[in-house]
């Protein structure tokens, strides 16, 4: 077997299959049990698999070479997990969202990664359900869905004996200083009237629950989540969320 060191090969374009497809119902086991891993402990290969995801009902020769592509990927690093350290039990939060890449999608893909005590303890890849027309309100939409998370972490925070109270506000981090400006900012502006709706990351601020911090693209942990990445970006990503290899 051939080692790969990415899940996914960034120089490929996946696109639907008009014709018929290749063993549906294997490519749909294959992708479930991708999916469980993914949400279990391997953050890493959440954008190869939410690619693939999506060509479960016609699946043809090239989505099932990507596929194998995760497994063995997979198996060269079966040894990772995700190791948490005993100090600094604070809880961070990145997001990030993308543009569109191809030319058959419509919406943007926001994502999300929150880490404890290093490791990371909750991430979520999924497909923006409004379409919009820049990147700075796409990356306010991945803000806005990973505020969501914070009540619940707040409040599993409060489950440790061992931290103090009051919980202090955890850090959101955000690549685009843009989107932070626009969520921070007051005052009314016509041509973003539509996104005043946006009012929970305001008020998580306002009662002290989180803080918008801005982080460089190469900084911010999710980007993985997004894209394709090369090998050396991968490696990175990894350090980010502390998954590495454990004997």
């Amino acid at each position: 077997m051939i080692h790969v060191f990415t899940p996914y090969d960034t120089s490929i374009r996946l696109k639907k299959n008009l014709s018929r497809g290749i063993s549906c119902h294997k490519y749909s086991q294959n992708i479930g049990s991708l999916l469980h891993l993914t949400n279990v402990s391997r953050p890493n290969i959440a954008y190869a698999v939410g690619r693939l995801e999506r060509y479960t009902h016609h699946p043809d020769h090239s989505q099932w070479t990507a596929i194998e592509r995760v497994f063995r990927y997979l198996k060269r690093t079966i040894n990772y997990d995700i190791y948490y350290t005993c100090f600094l039990a604070l809880i961070e939060g990145f997001s990030d969202a993308n543009w569109i890449f191809y030319y058959d999608e419509t919406k943007s893909t926001s994502d999300y990664a929150f880490t404890l005590a290093g490791g990371a303890i909750s991430w979520k890849l999924a497909k923006q359900i409004i379409m919009f027309h820049s990147t700075m309100e796409a990356e306010i939409i991945a803000l806005d869905t990973a505020t969501c998370e914070v009540e619940f972490l707040k409040n599993f925070l409060c489950n440790f004996p061992l931290l103090n109270e009051p919980i202090p506000p955890i850090s959101m981090h955000c690549d685009s200083q843009v989107a932070i400006s626009k969520v921070t900012c007051t005052k009314f502006n016509e041509k973003r009237r539509h996104l005043r709706v946006r009012k929970f990351i305001r008020n998580l601020i306002s009662y002290s629950a989180i803080s918008l911090d801005f982080v460089k693209l190469e900084y911010n942990i999710v980007d993985s989540l997004t894209k394709g990445l090369t090998r050396q970006q991968v490696l990175e990503s990894l350090k980010g969320m502390i998954l590495k290899f454990i004997i």
